[in-house]
């Protein structure tokens, strides 16, 4: 499994320093919540309805190969 890392050494120094978070604190957060609090919120919007449905017609589902 791959995938983006994480910078614990740099998001420990962000959390107990810089946010002044004790580490029962720190450690109780998901990361998403942390990346919020550190102002790293401008994630993708969530798909809209209108935008799966371009998705299904650009890319049909084939009958032909569900098992």
């Amino acid at each position: 499994m791959s995938g983006p890392r994480l910078d614990w050494p740099g998001l420990m120094r962000a959390g107990l320093h810089g946010l002044a978070l004790r580490p029962a604190e720190f450690w109780a957060l998901s990361p998403a919540e942390l990346m919020v609090m550190l102002g790293e919120d401008r994630l993708a919007a969530p798909l809209g309805r209108s935008r799966l449905a371009e998705l299904s017609a650009a890319f049909p589902d084939d009958p032909k190969e569900s098992p």
